[in-house]
């Protein structure tokens, strides 16, 4: 994969880019959505854990993470949580600053993936931006 923006990024602003099931038990989540939807799972490293990447008929589509140890979620509960696709990152996290949305997690970039800022609507719901390096299959 290329590590520059690609430039169709500006194409797909806006767009549903990636969902993520964050959850304790990350076996009977893998387990219960090769049955109900016929995902393939592969593994990457992430961090000191595992980061588990579904796939449908060879096209990645979600992943699936173990938040047992992540700071400050101990009372959340298992959730799908959903990035955007946003041409320009920066003016994306200065909408949600001049908008009254939170900033939780300032950009950083996943070599490969591209570039993810995590925040919150002026609503308090938390989404996830995603300045894509390469647009995945399908999308």
């Amino acid at each position: 994969m290329s590590d520059s923006k690609d430039s169709s990024a500006s194409d797909k602003h806006g767009m549903v880019w990636w969902s993520e099931l964050m959850t304790r038990d990350v076996e009977s989540a893998k387990s219960f959505y090769e049955k109900a939807c016929g995902w393939q799972f592969s593994s990457m490293p992430m961090g000191e854990g595992e980061y588990f990447v579904a796939n449908r008929d060879g096209v990645p589509t979600a992943g699936i993470m173990d938040m047992t140890n992540m700071d400050n979620l101990e009372n959340v509960p298992p959730h799908w949580f959903t990035y955007f696709a946003v041409a320009d990152i920066n003016e994306a996290v200065g909408i949600v600053r001049a908008d009254g949305g939170n900033v939780m997690r300032e950009p950083f970039h996943v070599e490969g993936i591209g570039t993810i800022a995590i925040v919150s609507d002026p609503t308090g719901a938390a989404l996830g931006f995603i300045e894509p390096v390469v647009p995945p299959q399908g999308n």
